[in-house]
């Protein structure tokens, strides 16, 4: 294993590139000068407005003009707006104020986590409420600042964090292991205090702690000898600043607050050609939705792009652990609660890996000839961590042009408390009274496709058996349906595995060999859409999630799909107001949302620590080449035969 210095510095400025220090500090210069600054106005978001397709059609040596959008909070007033600051010529191109009754609040911010658990403790009614249930010391007590969804408290517009709370048995005790159950507590973070606490009643605090440290859980197994991988000559591939180039695969990678990983103008070469993939593909919404029932809990759930900014949340990533082999890794500036630039190291890291088979074919008619050539592929990741929950996202790249994406969820089940041994027709009792509640995770990804240019068409397609008839005589026979997603109304779909759907991104100005039109299939592992009912306020609010894919044409202001304030939004922002109807959306610029991801019944096995649950889906070349791409690939030399 070895960690090489990050690369040098880039050579060209480009409109894509990530942000930078320098452009933080002049974005908040602007927007004091111009006097949208206090000593009370906190940065909840600073994003690159990022250029239109067009505009990032950029070569070498042309000016680039940077702009960046800034949400503002007064914590005093809690009044919210939104600015665009032109950061090259230093001017405020834009400022407006947000109606947050009927927008949404702006993110939830770092500062305010230890903010509200402050208030939460110091209040009468909390302490009364822990004292009922036999905490007379709530030292140890954890309260647990949430996203509370689309409640309203006496009036729209109130910023709100709900608080759950859990403990510990000491300091370094998971606090997951001890819901304190029955107890839901709602702050105003702007009037700092206490607004409605909820309790429907004591349940005794799960006593078994949840330890997973190594001192805790016995002693390690000794029957591993190491694994290395080793690269003699270095990596494969080459990073020029955020420009990425591996086999034929060309893209910039990019890292931002909200989304975190953003990968850019992804190509691919094909002889003298240099193809368009995608424009854009980032994971643009997530959302954790639970399922238990009961007052104090039936509203949780999460947006942890919109709510929490997952990018934000980010790790900083250690060698050995979170990445093996010769890695090269890129950091990320992102604003922090004042505005003010700070680096996350090693948010980003970029190796390759071996793949097993690629092709092989054994010749049996000719001397039992073989050929065969193993795979590797290009790992484009990074890791973050949202409350309980730790999640690894990662973008695949492989020799025979095939694009995939996996997200790997681990980290700790979230608990509440039931009377031991009672279980719940709604989670998993995992240890004596403490119940993981049934849940979903359901992550959106955001594909801004051109597939070998800008104007494309997406395809439904679904297998099919024929009739039996004498055009099937032995009943086999079986062949291909094709739906053609021609107008916005059409644009959610949802996967269907009995009949193996699939959606199939087309070029109809750019044809293959045989006459066909060259693309690329969406080959999905669905999972249940969202089960939340129709009507509920989740379902308004993670309406992304009850569709397993959306079309809609490609607009600038359509960046997330759940809107751009989701955090207390009271729902139908996003997608659905995108599908109504009327948009053509054949040979046109697209952008293609798929939403996937597990139903997650926890298990026991899944306590203290949770084993990574993996979830994804590809994206393959479909009559995009006119034969196997991987055909020159030559023969691995690096194979190793113990003595």
């Amino acid at each position: 294993m070895s960690c090489h210095p990050p690369p040098t510095p880039r050579t060209s400025a480009h409109p894509l590139d990530p942000l930078t220090a320098d452009e933080i500090t002049t974005a908040r210069r602007v927007l004091t000068e111009a006097g949208k600054v206090t000593p009370a106005t906190r940065f909840p978001l600073v994003l690159l407005d990022e250029p239109d397709r067009h505009t990032a059609a950029h070569r070498p040596g042309d000016p680039v003009v940077r702009r960046l959008r800034v949400t503002l909070l007064d914590q005093e007033t809690g009044a919210a707006a939104e600015a665009l600051v032109d950061v090259t010529g230093g001017l405020l191109l834009a400022h407006r104020r947000l109606d947050v009754a009927t927008e949404g609040q702006p993110q939830v911010m770092s500062e305010e986590y230890p903010l509200v658990e402050a208030i939460v403790k110091a209040d009468p009614g909390w302490r009364k409420a822990m004292a009922d249930r036999g905490v007379a010391d709530p030292a140890l007590a954890v309260c647990a600042p949430l996203a509370a969804g689309s409640v309203i408290i006496d009036r729209p517009g109130r910023r709100l964090l709900r608080c759950l709370t859990w403990m510990r048995c000491e300091t370094g005790d998971s606090p997951w292991a001890h819901p304190v159950g029955g107890l839901a507590v709602d702050v105003d973070v702007i009037e700092r205090r206490v607004v409605r606490i909820t309790d429907t009643g004591p349940v005794p605090v799960p006593a078994e702690c949840g330890r997973y440290e190594p001192e805790f859980t016995g002693p390690a197994r000794t029957d591993l000898r190491p694994l290395e991988i080793r690269q003699p000559e270095g990596p494969s591939f080459h990073l020029d600043g955020p420009l990425l180039t591996w086999q034929n695969w060309s893209l910039r990678v990019d890292f931002n607050a909200r989304e975190g990983l953003v990968l850019h103008r992804i190509t691919h070469r094909d002889g003298d050609r240099e193809r368009s993939v995608l424009h854009r593909a980032s994971l643009a919404e997530m959302a954790v939705a639970y399922g238990e029932a009961a007052e104090t809990r039936n509203w949780v759930a999460f947006l942890d792009a919109g709510e929490y900014s997952l990018g934000r949340n980010a790790n900083p990533l250690r060698l050995g652990c979170d990445c093996l082999g010769e890695i090269r890794y890129l950091d990320a500036v992102l604003a922090d609660d004042h505005g003010r630039p700070q680096t996350l190291p090693n948010a980003v890291c970029v190796h390759e890996e071996d793949h097993g088979l690629l092709w092989k074919h054994t010749d049996v008619f000719h001397d039992n000839a073989v050929e065969s050539r193993r795979s590797r592929r290009l790992v484009i990741s990074y890791l973050a961590t949202v409350g309980n929950y730790d999640y690894g996202f990662y973008w695949y790249f492989h020799q025979d042009g095939t694009i995939a994406f996996e997200v790997r969820s681990t980290g700790i089940v979230q608990t509440s408390a039931v009377p031991p041994g009672a279980g719940s027709p709604h989670g998993t009792e995992i240890a004596p009274g403490l119940l993981a509640p049934y849940h979903q995770h359901l992550f959106c990804v955001r594909l801004d496709v051109a597939v070998d240019g800008p104007a494309n068409t997406v395809e439904e397609v679904d297998v099919v058996p024929l009739p039996a008839g004498p055009a099937n005589p032995a009943g086999n026979a079986f062949t291909t349906r094709t739906t053609v997603l021609s107008d916005s109304a059409e644009g959610g779909r949802t996967a269907d595995t009995t009949v193996g759907r699939r959606w199939r991104i087309t070029n109809p100005g750019s044809r293959n060999r045989m006459g066909q039109p060259v693309a690329y299939t969406l080959v999905p592992q669905p999972g249940p859409v969202l089960l939340a009912r129709p009507g509920s306020p989740l379902a308004g609010r993670v309406a992304y999630g009850t569709r397993h894919l959306w079309v809609t044409r490609h607009r600038p202001d359509r960046r997330y799909p759940a809107g751009d304030h989701p955090n207390q939004h009271p729902g139908g922002a996003g997608l659905p107001e995108w599908t109504t109807g009327g948009e053509s959306l054949e040979n046109t610029e697209l952008t293609v949302w798929h939403t996937f991801g597990p139903t997650h019944l926890p298990r026991l096995e899944e306590w203290p620590v949770m084993p990574a649950d993996i979830t994804g889906f590809s994206l393959k070349p479909t009559g995009f080449f006119d034969r196997n791409p991987a055909l020159d690939l030559p023969e691995e030399t690096g194979g190793h035969v113990p003595v």
